[in-house]
């Protein structure tokens, strides 16, 4: 079935309002997972509506929470999502961090008692989109074991960096610290599909291309050891520092059991002027015309910017066993 963006959107706030989620935090909902379904990442789009839904009517995630910011530095923030959605947190760290960075070239927002914070890339983009430079952190539901372990203890704990260009869209990066974000083998887990191997591995440690067993077990780190490290740098900024649930302490992003999961987000947002003066976008924008001159070569983020507008102009095309999850 083939949607426009509107309808897609008003399709996903309608099914949350049912399921004990108010309208102004269903409608900030829907536009993230449109958006992330309109970009090509379907494992963070509407394939992420039932558990979203089951939680709000089970009280796992608070669908009426409003985040509440603090200021408690010159250029930090505390926001308390409130076991809420993360999107209204973030729709709250976009304009409140927005104006302080300008003021004082840095500044960051820390996020406690949230949920899944779904494509970063989308919300640093929104900063790129303001003249600003941000880099964002985020823990999740254990997933991944230490290097050389077998005990889940990081999420797979994404990061996502976006810088603007004069003219152009911005640069955006968004990468999960496991070799493919979880959603992807819980798509695969809902289709019934095997996933491919060296994605993860089993309860005991096995690789495995059974996506039930795989989210069961544990994911394989981007880079082995490499990406294990910077699963737990993600870790201290997104929870040590915020006061959120570690990810061995949060419950599932997929089901509706146990409490909130309490998870954390933090965003860092710069003001390129004040660090590098007035001819700073110039200078990224030569960083960019000499990645672009090499034929072949692209600039990250592209892909999704292009598959958002041709989803405006053309709707979106939702396979069937999404609208059949969505009908139900």
């Amino acid at each position: 079935m083939r949607l426009s963006v509107s309808e897609a959107e008003n399709l996903v706030a309608a099914n949350l309002v049912k399921n004990k989620v108010s309208e102004a935090n269903a409608r900030s909902v829907a536009i993230a997972l449109v958006s992330a379904e309109a970009a090509g990442q379907g494992g963070h789009g509407l394939r992420r509506v039932p558990a979203y839904a089951g939680q709000a009517l089970a009280g796992k995630v608070n669908g009426f929470a409003m985040p509440v910011a603090a200021s408690t530095a010159e250029a930090v923030i505390r926001i308390d999502a409130g076991f809420g959605f993360a999107y209204p947190a973030l729709d709250l760290a976009v304009e409140t961090l927005s104006s302080i960075a300008r003021g004082t070239g840095i500044a960051m927002a820390a996020i406690s008692r949230s949920h899944h914070a779904g494509v970063m890339g989308l919300t640093v983009e929104r900063f790129a989109e303001r003249g600003l430079v941000a880099l964002m952190v985020a823990n999740a539901p254990a997933a991944m074991a230490p290097w050389g372990g077998k005990k889940p203890v990081f999420g797979t704990n994404p990061i996502a960096f976006a810088a603007p260009l004069p003219d152009a869209d911005p640069i955006v990066i968004d990468l999960a610290m496991s070799k493919v974000a979880r959603g992807k083998v819980m798509a695969a887990r809902q289709k019934d599909q095997p996933i491919p191997e060296g994605w993860a591995l089993d309860r005991d440690g096995r690789p495995t291309t059974d996506a039930s067993a795989a989210m069961d077990g544990t994911m394989v780190p981007l880079g082995d050891a490499k990406g294990a490290a910077l699963a737990l740098m993600v870790e201290i900024l997104a929870a040590g520092l915020t006061g959120a649930n570690y990810a061995f302490q949060a419950t599932s992003l997929f089901d509706d059991k146990g409490p909130p999961p309490a998870l954390g987000q933090t965003i860092i947002a710069i003001n390129p002027q004040a660090s590098g003066g007035k001819e700073t976008l110039n200078r990224l924008a030569l960083l960019a015309q000499t990645i672009t001159s090499d034929p072949g070569a692209r600039l990250p983020g592209r892909r999704g910017q292009n598959a958002r507008r041709d989803a405006l102009e053309n709707g979106l095309y939702i396979e069937e066993d999404v609208m059949q999850l969505l009908r139900a």
